[in-house]
């Protein structure tokens, strides 16, 4: 199984089914999957008589979510050549550096990059041509020397022909279909090699564990950038292997009308965007009396039909994953009977590793692992908390062209995943903590920085937050410290819409803390404060860059 054969399967048995919905020049519009096999097919056939060799010419893909990303991607992963999806908001160093290390042949962009790519080019010799989408059919001067084309001409060259390239060239299960570059939360991207094996058995293994809730009828509303690795299989290969709708929100200011206009019945979502729509939906039944009643008395679920209503009407459920979920977002959605899931997996295992069931989950879990799949727990200590490794064929080959980074994250068959974990006697997992992220006191003791964090949000004054370990003059042993964010709107509403001075808020912050770690352990208890307004630093799926704050407390 490939991802190409999910597609040709998908369109001899839904041809006619819906497998885009897009925006553009302000008007829905659609494509069916036979339509969306033909284009893959098309562009394949033209990227091929540019002179691309499988599996040895990586093609990089830096795109916003679009049907161009879509067809570009199946027809490139398709045919065998290796796709590298990149952030179109890197910055030109970063860009550099993944195309440098990614050896990649060709580039399919669009026209705004064009300048950036004109910052580098100079420096990248193996790249040895560009194509752009939006180019309006007019090829756009070369750049750095390297000729660029236009990805409707190149489509409009090959109509009406055999498409003998693309008809010779199958992917096998163990070509590299992505290689996905880590999001650099701990450091330098490395790119995780993923094969069509590897994706099709994370679909099939989710599909196993989240028992009916996925059917050909369901339609996906694509929030989540598909350069991501949870989006791409959340969003693209699962319900491409069902033949499910994938339908693109025109923007992220446009989330509230397009589930209106679109009506999905899944939403993959970060943590962000599903608190985001939760704040949004608990503001509106603030005001309503009647609804504040009905949550007193444990009556939410006779709220569920308005709030769905809200979500387009249709929505059965949301999975959520790329990181931990604050607690009383889950238990808001489930009072208010919105089904939601709770994942957890990291790009290195294509990525879901595990997941709640609509049937069966337990709140501050993450679910149970995939069925395909093993894991286990390396190191355990006092508290039962370990390493969780994975073994199985949702597993990477390993990182392109850094065989040491490659050797450092397997013990043996097993992939480190850097992650904590704990397993329950009905074998629920429960993440504790980054292992790199562990702080260790000076009485030996371990303080799980994400347990410290999820207890601290729940102040309504406090809109960010991460918790950090510290030193004092280089003495062995960590301090436990935070850097918190301050909700100026949630402050100000507090101050009848008056700010109040800094020290006032500063002081807010500190006495919430205080209050929210009454649940902990002293020695969990944050001992140093810094307090800021600008946002922390996260990445494209909203993950806080802890190596960016490592060491910010030290004295």
């Amino acid at each position: 199984m490939t991802l190409r054969t999910l597609l040709e399967d998908a369109a001899t048995n839904r041809p006619d089914s819906i497998a885009l919905r897009y925006r553009r020049d302000n008007v829905w519009q659609s494509r069916t999957y036979v339509e969306l096999a033909r284009g893959a097919s098309q562009m394949a056939e033209a990227f091929g008589r540019l002179g691309l060799q499988p599996a040895a010419d990586p093609v990089a893909l830096m795109l916003e979510n679009g049907p161009e990303w879509v067809e570009a991607y199946l027809a490139t992963a398709g045919a065998g050549v290796p796709v590298v999806p990149l952030d179109p908001k890197l910055r030109a160093a970063e860009v550099a550096f993944i195309l440098r290390d990614s050896c990649a042949a060709a580039l399919l962009t669009d026209t705004r990059h064009l300048a950036l790519l004109g910052a580098i080019l100079s420096e990248l010799p193996a790249v040895r041509f560009i194509v752009v989408v939006d180019g309006g059919n007019a090829p756009p001067a070369p750049i750095a020397g390297r000729p660029c084309y236009d990805y409707e001409a190149l489509r409009a060259g090959v109509l009406g022909q055999r498409l003998a390239w693309y008809v010779n060239h199958q992917p096998s299960p163990q070509s590299i279909a992505s290689v996905i570059y880590t999001s650099g939360t701990t450091g330098q991207p490395k790119g995780a090699m993923l094969t069509h094996t590897n994706f099709c058995s994370d679909a099939i293994g989710s599909f196993e564990v989240l028992g009916d809730a996925i059917t050909p009828k369901d339609d996906f509303l694509i929030v989540l950038p598909l350069f991501h690795a949870f989006s791409f299989t959340a969003n693209f290969v699962i319900p491409l292997a069902k033949g499910c709708g994938m339908y693109f929100v025109e923007s992220l200011r446009t989330v509230g009308d397009d589930l209106k206009t679109l009506r999905p019945t899944v939403l993959m979502a970060v943590p962000l965007l599903a608190e985001k729509l939760f704040m949004k939906i608990d503001a509106q039944l603030k005001q309503s009396r009647f609804a504040q009643l009905l949550l007193k008395l444990g009556l939410g679920r006779l709220l569920g039909k308005r709030v769905r209503e809200g979500l387009g009407g249709r929505l059965r459920f949301m999975f959520v994953g790329g990181a931990p979920c604050p607690l009383h977002v889950l238990q808001g959605f489930r009072r208010l009977g919105v089904p939601i899931i709770e994942g957890y997996g990291l790009t290195e295992c294509s990525p879901v590793v595990s997941a709640t069931n609509l049937r069966a989950s337990r709140v501050g879990t993450i679910g149970k692992k995939l069925p395909n799949i093993e894991v286990r727990l390396a190191d355990l200590d006092e508290q039962g908390v370990g390493e969780l490794q994975v073994r199985g064929p949702i597993v990477m080959k390993g990182y392109y062209n850094n065989l040491a980074a490659t050797r450092e994250a397997f013990d043996g068959e097993w992939l480190r995943t850097g992650d904590l974990a704990s397993i329950d006697a009905d074998g629920y997992l429960t993440i504790r903590g980054r292992k790199k992220a562990l702080i260790v006191n000076r009485e030996g003791k371990n303080i799980y920085p994400e347990e410290v964090e999820n207890v601290i949000a729940r102040d309504p004054f406090i809109a960010d937050v991460i918790v950090i370990g510290y030193t004092i003059g280089g003495v062995p042993g960590e301090r436990v410290g935070a850097i918190l964010v301050p909700d100026l709107d949630e402050i100000r509403a507090a101050h009848a819409g008056a700010e109040p001075p800094w020290e006032q808020v500063e002081q807010l912050l500190r006495d919430g803390v205080h209050a929210q770690c009454e649940s902990l352990a002293e020695y969990k208890h944050p001992r140093k404060l810094a307090i800021q307004r600008e946002p922390l630093e996260r990445t494209a799926i909203q993950k806080v860059r802890r190596c960016r704050y490592q060491g910010t407390l030290d004295e």
